[in-house]
């Protein structure tokens, strides 16, 4: 009576493993037909997706290395001028150490006093100014050169920050 049990055991089993290979045969694609076909056809299926996943993680990295290149766009500079003066908005998405000592040199080539500031350097530049021309300034300055120069500031930082 055990031989009738262990016959249809390993009978079941067979089938078993009959149906795992159809299953795997019908997952792959593949036309093979004996047990050893199927398992190398699968061995390639499985290659080939090893493959498109490294390619797919090469094109990933490569775009994120492309994107954070591009994440450094240019600065937003607003002046406007006041009574007696200029309000100037600087704006740039990351943090720039040693940015501020620049533009703070340029406002003093400009011969701008800083009358009030406000100034955030955590995650982001943000520099809010309230510049009033020196009273020995003789020279007359617009809106538009003090923004000049303050993009010209920016942009020798952004040189010099790269050399280094």
């Amino acid at each position: 009576m055990s031989s009738k049990a262990g016959r249809k055991k390993a009978s079941s089993s067979s089938s078993s493993v009959h149906e795992q290979l159809q299953q795997l045969r019908s997952l792959t694609n593949s036309a093979a037909v004996n047990k050893t076909s199927i398992i190398v056809d699968a061995s390639r299926y499985i290659e080939e997706l090893k493959d498109k996943v490294d390619k797919m993680n090469q094109e990933t990295a490569t775009s994120s290395q492309a994107s954070t290149s591009s994440q450094n766009p240019l600065p937003m500079v607003t002046v406007e001028t006041l009574e007696k003066g200029f309000l100037i908005n600087v704006f740039l998405q990351k943090n720039c150490p040693g940015l501020l000592v620049s533009i703070l040199e340029t406002f003093e080539e400009l011969g701008l006093d800083v009358l009030e500031a406000r100034v955030s350097c955590e995650e982001s530049f943000k520099l809010e100014a309230i510049g009033g021309e020196n009273e020995g300034n003789v020279e007359c300055i617009d809106a538009q050169m003090v923004k000049q120069a303050v993009m010209q500031a920016i942009r020798k930082w952004g040189e010099n920050s790269h050399q280094e």
